[in-house]
């Protein structure tokens, strides 16, 4: 069973900067494509990036230039690096862990999820 527990999420202000932690059951990291999610208050869950096994990254447009995915196999962990944060940046962010290698940014691909943890960014 895959566990999946996210942490870092606070509140800023905006052009803050912040970083994002998900570790993960053994071996999660390494042998899955993983990625990060974030749902605003009465939206939609929505993609933010992903990172496949071989360490290929992918952005939504809007946090293109400005949030960085990482990961740390030895010590399970994927990271978001998040800048020049925006009001609009508030959600809750999301750790989610694919089957696929190489996941893309459809919800349906990921299989675990964490249970999220929040960020504000006032302005």
């Amino acid at each position: 069973q895959v566990q999946l527990v996210e942490s870092g999420g606070e509140s800023v202000q905006a052009g803050d900067s912040l970083r994002l932690s998900c570790a993960a059951s053994a071996r999660t990291v390494s042998a899955y494509g993983m990625a990060w999610f974030r749902q605003a208050p009465g939206k939609e869950r929505e993609f933010v990036a992903t990172i496949s096994w071989r360490g290929t990254t992918n952005y939504a447009d809007s946090v293109k230039g400005r949030f960085t995915i990482s990961r740390d196999n030895a010590k399970n962990m994927v990271y978001l690096q998040m800048s020049s944060l925006k009001p609009e940046d508030t959600a809750v962010y999301y750790c989610a862990a694919s089957n696929l290698l190489v996941p893309g940014p459809r919800e349906g691909q990921y299989a675990y999820w964490g249970q999220g943890t929040q960020v504000t960014v006032s302005s």
